[in-house]
């Protein structure tokens, strides 16, 4: 492969190989902000995380019908995302008391924010009651229960949707599918749980049913498992409606497919929507059904792309005739996805984009951990310990996945637009990680 021009070859929103020669993303050049912010560091592309709001919601305000775009928090939560959403207009799913309260501490609109998980705590559902959230996305019977005694305590009702677990399969990693019959979400279609649900929260005055959702999983990079879903779900609402009810919302989750490396291809973000939304009104009309407000979840397809990590380069070890291994000063710590979903990347030298590559090396992390390898087989120019290394699209479960193994501290996370930069969250010291650490003598115990 020759030299990489990063603006043509890799198509992410703003970036492009500056006068200085180095990586730039959305005006800022990159080595400066490893100098100002360290590595590693996670930087998001604020112009295309608008851009990806804005086409989602071109497709729903074209096809003429009622719509809501929610993000997925669970891809990346911190303040300064939930700011930018309701700058944006857009609603959030949570799935955890840690992301309500993030999102409150941002000042976002509870009231356009849903409620999941499949094992929600008393205490969570509490305090989502309690902070205005504005539906709960329910997901087993227990919850059912769980919820209305929470409601009744309150003397308060609340919007819901029943989380269906359609029986399909997504052509994506085992881990990341949802929507199959043997799934951990949902209530079960085929076996008529789905009904069953309907009918007890029915049955229940405090439980305002909107609805249903269902999420068949996540890197899904075709179309018709959306589809059978799609109508799976309207003929679901079909026979419910012969007891009277009128579905007024249909979420049809996320799940839309990004490209990583030139070996994925996905639809644009976009087209996913405007497929599901054809489906749905062919399908409500067939069952002569209102058409029901259409939502979906994007989290990875909204964030993905638009995040990079930049890493310093340290060691390196060679292994004639098997393997140049090259570590950085980051790994499984801020992105699991390699070791956990044997996930691929793209990456450059981001003080040297558009060189050409001379050698194929492995990109290790400084884990300990045989299996902390980010990359495998990329190609790269020579390089030398300082260099910059610049990873491709780790803007979804890179951060929210993060940890402290080994000790070491969670990066720096910055947004950049206009050629301005911004820190959204402080790398962490060595103290904030031992902060929660009781320090007493062992003959305390």
């Amino acid at each position: 492969m020759k030299g990489v021009d990063v603006l043509s070859y890799y198509h992410y929103g703003t970036q492009t190989t500056n006068q200085a020669g180095h990586l730039s993303i959305g005006g800022v050049d990159t080595l400066a902000l490893v100098q100002k912010y360290g590595t590693p560091v996670m930087v998001y592309d604020v112009a295309l995380i608008k851009q990806r709001i804005a086409e989602f919601k071109q497709v729903f305000e074209q096809a003429g019908v009622a719509y809501k775009v929610t993000y997925a928090s669970k891809a990346f939560a911190a303040i300064a995302m939930y700011q930018l959403l309701a700058e944006q207009g857009v609603g959030c799913d949570v799935v955890s008391g840690g992301e309500i309260y993030t999102a409150q501490q941002a000042g976002f609109p509870m009231a356009t924010a849903s409620f999941h998980g499949n094992n929600k705590s008393r205490a969570e559902l509490e305090y989502a009651v309690t902070a205005g959230v504005g539906t709960i996305v329910l997901d087993n019977f227990h919850e059912i229960d769980l919820l209305n005694q929470v409601l009744t305590e309150k003397d308060q009702t609340i919007a819901v949707l029943l989380r269906i677990s359609p029986g399909i399969s997504a052509h994506t990693h085992e881990y990341i599918m949802t929507g199959q019959e043997d799934s951990k979400f949902g209530f079960d279609l085929k076996s008529g749980q789905a009904t069953q649900a309907f009918e007890k929260v029915q049955a229940l005055p405090r439980l305002n049913l909107l609805g249903v959702h269902c999420h068949i999983g996540s890197q899904i990079f075709e179309t018709k498992g959306f589809e059978m879903a799609a109508k799976a779900m309207i003929e679901l609402l079909a026979q419910w409606a012969t007891s009277g009810f009128t579905a007024q919302v249909l979420n049809l989750g996320g799940g839309f497919g990004v490209r990583y490396t030139e070996e994925d291809q996905p639809l644009a973000p976009q087209e996913y929507v405007r497929d599901i939304v054809k489906v749905v009104k062919a399908a409500a009309t067939a069952a002569q059904l209102p058409l029901p407000e259409i939502w979906i979840e994007p989290g990875r397809s909204m964030v993905a792309e638009a995040g990079t990590t930049l890493y310093t380069i340290g060691s390196r070890k060679d292994l004639p005739n098997i393997r140049h291994y090259v570590a950085v000063d980051g790994g499984m710590g801020d992105n699991i996805r390699p070791a956990l979903y044997e996930a691929k990347y793209s990456a450059v030298l981001a003080n040297a984009p558009e060189a050409a590559p001379v050698e194929t090396v492995a990109i290790a992390g400084k884990y300990c951990e045989s299996g902390d390898m980010l990359l495998w087989d990329l190609p790269l120019p020579q390089t030398k310990p300082g260099d910059v290394l610049a990873m491709f699209v780790t803007g979804a479960y890179g951060y929210s996945m993060a940890s402290n193994y080994n000790r070491n501290p969670r990066p720096a996370v910055v947004f950049v637009e206009n050629g301005r930069a911004r820190l959204v969250i402080k790398r962490e010291s060595y103290a904030d990680m031992a902060q929660l650490d009781v320090n007493e003598s062992p003959s305390h115990l």
